[in-house]
């Protein structure tokens, strides 16, 4: 049975991956927008590019926090952020997608990278909802409280505890 980090950590670098390439997709439709037309760039679009950069913020921070810095990493905070960045997601491709089902026309390779945004927003959809199922049965295995570690045997107590 392959162990949950390694599945975690094959999600967190497809959500990594998928993050970019939405990022990339969504800069070029903003960016048609605002030079190309004389209107400024939709919504939609605007929402899915600060959803990815937010998606790599919390990649950053799911992945490197519970390695380097233990003390400032929560498992509830990490469910939350989970469950923050599925919601985005799901809010940002069902908007782009309507909002691109209501247009007069639609071609060229604007248009195709709007798709590709919307398909790509699903995955991250995915991905994001597959990692919260896995870490939100972590945490209800391991408890919902954060556990303090145990000093080692060979260390002596404390005063404080003594006196007690």
């Amino acid at each position: 049975m392959i162990s949950t980090n390694i599945i975690i950590l094959g999600i967190r670098a497809a959500q990594l991956v998928f993050a970019i390439i939405v990022m990339a997709l969504t800069a070029y439709v903003a960016h048609w927008y605002n030079v190309d037309t004389l209107t400024s760039s939709p919504s939609q679009i605007n929402w899915l590019l600060a959803v990815s950069i937010f998606t790599i913020v919390s990649v950053a921070y799911l992945e490197l926090t519970p390695r380097f810095v233990p003390r400032l990493s929560h498992q509830m905070v990490a469910v939350g952020i989970e469950a923050t960045n599925a919601v985005f997601y799901f809010s940002g491709f069902i908007a782009l997608a309507v909002f691109m089902s209501r247009l007069l026309f639609c071609r060229g390779s604007v248009c195709g990278a709007a798709r590709a945004s919307i398909a790509f927003g699903a995955f991250e959809f995915l991905l994001w909802t597959a990692s919260l199922i896995i870490m939100g049965k972590e945490v209800a295995k391991s408890g919902f409280l954060r556990r303090t570690p145990k000093a080692p045997l060979n260390v002596p107590p404390m005063k404080e505890n003594q006196a007690a």
